[in-house]
């Protein structure tokens, strides 16, 4: 096959992961806590049969993540937090431990604080946070910590990556 028929199908490769990406973005705006995210395109060059002739293609192979705060709305629930500035909530998932910006929590049926999927969010040791119901209500001031009436039961867990991407 002809070498301007693979550059021709590389690019067009990369601009639909694009056109993917971009729609993905679009069908994700409202999403709580969502990142938008980008593609980077790549050119590798190689020289061909004679020093002043080379054959380029293009890649999307890498994506970026969009680290920039996004609007904070207040949303009524009483577990619902959201993190200013830089930071990850930790939830413990099959998988291993996970980050996220959505803050939608709620109290399954064995007290624990878990995320939307139903996966333990962790304190700031890595350990899920337990919140008895049967003491009053739960409480949150601005550095995290969890409280029932005067007694703290334990900090949001927020760690912020080396690498956001």
């Amino acid at each position: 096959m002809d070498n301007a028929v693979y550059t021709t199908l590389s690019r067009q490769a990369s601009l639909l992961r694009e056109i993917d990406t971009v729609a993905n973005n679009i069908a994700n705006v409202s999403t709580t806590g969502f990142r938008r995210e980008g593609v980077m395109f790549t050119e590798h060059i190689m020289a061909i049969e004679s020093p002043t002739d080379s054959i380029s293609m293009a890649d999307a192979g890498a994506h970026t993540t969009s680290t920039l705060q996004g609007g904070l709305d207040r949303t009524g629930g009483t577990l619902d937090f959201a993190i200013e500035g830089e930071g990850y909530f930790v939830i413990d998932a099959p998988q291993g431990q996970r980050l996220t910006r959505a803050g939608a929590f709620s109290i399954d049926a064995n007290g624990l604080l878990v995320a939307l999927d139903g996966y333990p969010v962790l304190d700031n040791g890595g350990a899920p946070i337990f919140v008895p119901t049967d003491l009053g209500p739960l409480s949150a001031a601005g550095d995290g910590t969890l409280s029932v009436g005067e007694v703290p039961l334990a900090q949001l867990g927020v760690v912020v990556p080396n690498d956001p991407n």
